[in-house]
């Protein structure tokens, strides 16, 4: 069973940045892939990036390209995302999640392992 813990809560204002962390407990963290989905109360969880085993697959959510990286630190067990350019539309829960797999996923069905997820605030 993999934990995942993100941390990077935050009350931005418009324009500014964020980064977000996600830290996991399983020691073959390289074998994942890892992603990030937010989510308002609600609604349904929405792909937001991801990023494969080794950092170089990477996938974003069309909204996010540009704005959003996806990276990512084997040797921490943590993967980052940060968020540049925010807007009140950013708006969310956001959350981590992983599954083993080479190639980055970009469904939120695909995954086995989630975070708690943490509430990102944009103010305008």
């Amino acid at each position: 069973q993999v934990q995942l813990v993100e941390s990077g809560v935050g009350l931005v204002q418009a324009g500014g940045s964020l980064r977000l962390s996600c830290t996991a407990s399983e020691h073959t963290f390289s074998s994942y892939c890892l992603g990030w989905f937010r989510q308002a109360p609600g609604k349904e969880r929405e792909f937001v990036a991801a990023i494969g085993w080794n950092g170089a697959s990477t996938n974003y959510a069309d909204s996010k390209k540009g704005r959003f990286t996806i990276s990512r630190d084997n040797a921490k067990n943590t993967v980052y995302l940060q968020m540049n350019s925010l807007k009140p539309d950013d708006t969310d829960g956001y959350y981590c999640a992983a599954v083993i797999r080479a190639y980055a996923a970009g469904s939120s069905s695909a995954y086995d392992y989630w975070g708690q997820g943490n509430q990102v605030t944009i103010s305008s």
